[in-house]
């Protein structure tokens, strides 16, 4: 059995900088939305998978976001850490309508009913 996701509206795109992001919080946990200079919309847990730190803190550059913490440099689209760090942290799916809002695929409070 597969399940579609759930899309809420969460923001406009103007709502976040450009190379920026701005925190969403959800009942699972806290997501971090990305923007990045070519207006590409990208949603992570807002933790880096080494020492936790807030990604949403961090340096936007290209389609990744360097931790503030020690500097791991995590892809956008997989929240996979790049180069010799190992580790990930959950990535969300978004949606951009044709009037810029976004719409973030909410994950469910763990243990909450489908």
């Amino acid at each position: 059995m597969t399940f579609q996701p759930t899309f809420t509206l969460v923001c406009h795109i103007d709502d976040i900088p450009a190379r920026g992001a701005r925190r969403i919080y959800t009942s699972a946990f806290e997501v971090a939305l990305f923007r990045t200079s070519d207006n590409r919309i990208f949603a992570l847990k807002n933790e880096c998978p080494h020492k936790h730190a807030a990604l949403s803190e961090g340096i936007v550059h290209g389609h990744s976001v360097a931790c503030p913490l020690h500097n791991w440099v995590i892809d956008l689209k997989t929240g996979t850490a790049q180069g010799a760090n190992e580790g990930c942290t959950p990535a969300l799916e978004t949606k951009t309508d044709e009037k810029g809002n976004i719409y973030l695929a909410i994950p469910k409070e763990e243990g909450a009913a489908a």
